[in-house]
């Protein structure tokens, strides 16, 4: 019997196939990531978009080490902690 290979994005973007399914999906061009059940992914998705772009992770650590970020709408904790992190890179970034 074979079993179910999930394609999953790894930490060095590239899309492999894993026995385990993925926690969380994502926007390839977009580049954030989010819960499966995000109600903006599943609203892009009923009306026929998004689909040909979505991408899926194991664990947050793998979609984060990929260069993507986090969803505002469904994890709006997680993305408030990245969004301070952007304005302090900024911030170094201007006043080195």
């Amino acid at each position: 019997m074979t079993r179910t290979r999930w394609m999953l994005l790894e930490s060095d973007g590239k899309a492999r196939p894993n026995k385990m399914r993925g926690t969380l999906g994502g926007h390839r061009l977009a580049r954030i990531y989010g819960l499966l059940n995000c109600r903006v992914a599943l609203n892009a998705i009923a009306r026929g978009g998004y689909v040909q772009h979505r991408v899926f992770f194991l664990d947050e650590i793998s979609a984060i080490a990929a260069g993507f970020r986090p969803c505002a709408v469904c994890m709006p904790q997680r993305y408030a902690a990245w969004k301070l992190r952007q304005q302090g890179h900024q911030a170094a970034a201007v006043n080195p």
